[in-house]
């Protein structure tokens, strides 16, 4: 087991990881204390779709430039930038929440302000990660910076339906403010080799995404992979993560549903072990399979929500998504050049958000006509189609855990 840990004696590595799992444990309440925070104002699914949608939308459209960016310049230095802006955005509304003075337009405005620093600090902490670590402990540094973000989204969640519960939304949302603040300093502090060495005359901006593309399409097994997240975003997060805290207050309850949540992140921490102690070569393969762990959720949700029933697919659910996610950065990370990673990365998770804004929007109409369950089956069935479509792809089926030659 030493070896899984040896990425830790790495001072670069030690405050990345610092300052993810810092984040992450801010923004584990803040979607819950947002959703919440938004019911409270208005009762209506589609607010709150409207809310988290502005936030989506704004990340979409500016991660290809954020990955540009992120290409150009120390990607250390990118963060600490973006936790700045983030800090202020959530300072803000949860300053808004507390006095009692939110109100839709502010939070959709406030949320769309936060969303674009996301799209910054996306590709460039993906990116960072080779940096810090050389190619044979990527796999480690991978499963224990996953397993550090999940540990503290347990706790965030856990925490946050608390807070939540007992003293209001508002105050979720400033740990997460504050979060940034602090997350912004260990940024600052991560010292590793330049990706590249600058050009003498830098190409624009197009040229730039031109060349991450073509990095991003000449892998088959990349853009097949990201079609197919197109769809089990859209469902996770426009499916189950708004209709999931409706769902609570007619059933199980708020505490409940943070509970879930936590419980699906705790799966994910058992799954990072797994993934350090199990050997797999074709480890995409595997994780690509366990996505239709996915749909256990929801079906449990509509067909029988008992909290311990709840708990249970929720943990495995997170333990199949941890195999998929410890799999899929490796991959890339293995085969794309260092210095075109942040823009193929943001176009991988352009792909994959694409569809979010336009599925929290449809969310809540779409429950209305045909139902809260029947939305959710439907959520369900994505997942497992979407399953289907990558295992058919030869590329994702052979793909070995082997690093390719730097060019």
């Amino acid at each position: 087991m030493g070896d899984s840990f040896a990425p830790l004696a790495r001072p670069a590595f030690r405050w990345l990881l610092a300052g993810r799992v810092t984040t992450i444990a801010g923004n584990a309440m803040a979607p819950i204390a947002l959703a919440f925070a938004v019911l409270d104002l208005t009762s209506s699914i589609t607010s709150l779709g409207l809310v988290v949608a502005a936030r989506s939308l704004t990340n979409v459209v500016f991660l290809l430039y954020g990955g540009v960016v992120a290409d150009r310049l120390p990607r250390q230095l990118v963060l600490a930038g973006s936790c700045a802006v983030s800090f202020a955005s959530q300072a803000v509304v949860a300053a808004l929440v507390l006095t009692g003075t939110a109100s839709v337009p502010w939070l959709v405005v406030l949320s769309a302000v936060n969303g674009m620093s996301g799209a910054f600090s996306l590709p460039a902490s993906a990116a960072l990660v080779p940096q810090t670590v050389p190619a044979e402990l990527r796999l480690q540094a991978n499963a224990l910076l996953r397993l550090g973000l999940n540990s503290a989204r347990i706790g965030g969640a856990a925490l946050g339906g608390l807070l939540i519960a007992f003293t209001g939304p508002g105050w979720g949302l400033a740990v997460d403010a504050l979060s940034f603040a602090l997350a912004g300093v260990f940024f600052a502090f991560v010292r590793v080799p330049a990706a590249r060495v600058p050009a003498a005359h830098k190409p624009s901006v197009l040229a730039e995404l031109k060349v991450g593309w073509t990095e991003f399409v000449a892998r088959q097994w990349v853009w097949v992979v990201v079609v197919a997240f197109t769809f089990v975003n859209a469902a996770l997060v426009g499916g189950v993560m708004v209709l999931g805290p409706v769902l609570a207050d007619r059933t199980f309850g708020r505490e409940m549903w943070g509970l879930v949540l936590a419980a699906q992140t705790a799966g994910m921490v058992a799954g990072a072990f797994v993934v350090m102690r199990v050997k797999v070569r074709r480890q995409l393969l595997l994780g690509v399979a366990c996505v239709a762990g996915f749909a256990l959720l929801p079906l449990v949700m509509v067909l029988h929500p008992a909290p311990w029933l709840l708990l249970v697919t929720s943990f495995v659910s997170g333990l199949g998504l941890e195999q998929f996610g410890v799999a899929w950065e490796t991959a890339l990370q293995h085969h794309v050049p260092p210095d075109r990673l942040a823009r193929v990365y943001s176009y991988d998770m352009l792909g994959s958000f694409v569809a979010i804004p336009l599925a929290q929007l449809a969310i809540g109409p779409v429950s209305h006509a045909f139902g809260t369950s029947s939305a959710l089956l439907g959520c369900a069935a994505i997942y497992l189609l979407a399953t289907a479509g990558m295992l058919a792809s030869r590329s994702v089926r052979s793909l070995e855990n082997v690093p390719e030659p730097v060019r």
